[in-house]
């Protein structure tokens, strides 16, 4: 294990009511990295992260976290309905300076709404006050389950660009599960692709353009997306 790896999966299982969820899953996640998973609904993508948060334990293998804290954006926003905008975000860090959360909620593209509730808010809106709550935690390594899963895809991809916005400044690692190629396409410094459940790393892609000038026509993507396809394909399940 170097002193670049932030988070270490080894042969890890986890079983419930004797139903295999992981099998045998090993990888590592690098500091200011940005690691995608991706694989079939129900392989047991979100298991892995409660497993790297603390949340849950494996049935048996070993996590080895090195962050100085973990920061956790789930599918729902999670926002506090009494707070605006930015006491959200400034719950999680009351020693971060009033610029520093007024840069967050312009990076996230709401300057002007950081007096509005969550009820004055889509849900678009909501979940990039989320994202920016996260990354004024103090938080080296942050975990984000399918955060764009209830958005469409236009919204999808301005949160992947405030996102990226976001991490360029910060260059916090994240750990990022979906089940969007598109996404793990435009995010990642590396993609593993799962098996079903049992999951287990079935391939793993790196992608070497810098993020800030990747397309979704650059042809090294295409390429990378249909061999993710295919591999979906070869086990007979699409991404849903």
């Amino acid at each position: 294990m170097t002193n670049n790896t932030i988070l270490r999966f080894s042969n890890i299982e986890k079983s419930f009511d004797n139903i295999g969820v992981l099998n045998n899953l090993s990888f590592d996640a690098n500091r200011e990295e940005i690691v995608c998973i991706i694989g079939p609904s129900g392989c047991g993508k979100s298991t892995m992260l409660n497993i790297m948060s603390g949340l849950i334990e494996p049935s048996c293998g070993q996590v080895i976290n090195q962050s100085q804290n973990t920061s956790y954006v789930f599918q729902e926003d999670r926002l506090l309905p009494w707070k605006d905008v930015y006491q959200n975000i400034r719950i999680v860090n009351k020693k971060s300076s009033h610029e520093y959360i007024m840069e967050l909620i312009q990076k996230v593209g709401l300057k002007g709404f950081e007096g509005f509730y969550p009820s004055e808010l889509s849900g678009g809106m909501r979940q990039r006050c989320s994202i920016a709550r996260a990354f004024n935690y103090e938080a080296d390594l942050l975990l984000m389950d399918e955060p764009f899963k209830s958005l469409d895809y236009n919204l999808r991809i301005g949160m992947i660009r405030h996102l990226l916005t976001l991490w360029d400044s910060t260059k916090k690692t994240i750990i990022f599960v979906t089940h969007e190629i598109d996404e793990v396409l435009l995010l990642g410094d590396r993609v593993l692709l799962l098996s079903d459940r049992p999951a287990k790393v079935r391939r793993e892609f790196r992608l070497e353009k810098p993020k800030c000038k990747r397309n979704l026509t650059d042809a090294d993507l295409i390429d990378t997306r249909n061999e993710i396809i295919r591999n979906f394909q070869s086990e007979n399940a699409l991404p849903s």
